[in-house]
């Protein structure tokens, strides 16, 4: 008796070509490990609406300098913001727009009502 076997659906297909594409799977898992903190999330999120100073980010999201800058540095670190200065000021942005993708569809799914 032979079984027949549905071919697999565009989905499917879709998952398994992405299973063997392991240096896309292993940046994705460092972005959304970069991404895994409320603050950074508010950060992203205030980002993704253009350039910001960080006295700005720090007087948005409620805490220390230090804090922010802290979340930062690891927001920096996987390429996800980059700075300059501006005056005495450092302003940041978003640096890779695979990111303000990730916050949109972040803010479609979680935010919306």
């Amino acid at each position: 008796m032979t079984i027949k076997r549905k071919p697999p659906s565009p989905a499917t297909a879709d998952i398994f070509d992405l299973i063997g594409k392991s240096a896309q799977i292993e940046e994705a898992a460092m972005a959304m490990q970069a991404m895994s903190h409320p603050l950074r999330i508010k950060i992203l999120c205030l980002l993704s609406s253009g350039e910001i100073a960080v006295s700005e980010i720090v007087e948005a999201v409620g805490t220390t300098q230090g804090n922010v800058s802290q979340h930062l540095a690891i927001l920096k670190a996987n390429g996800m913001v980059a700075s300059r200065a501006v005056g005495k000021k450092t302003h940041y942005f978003i640096d890779d727009k695979r990111v303000i993708k990730i916050v949109a569809m972040t803010r479609d799914v979680f935010c919306s009502t």
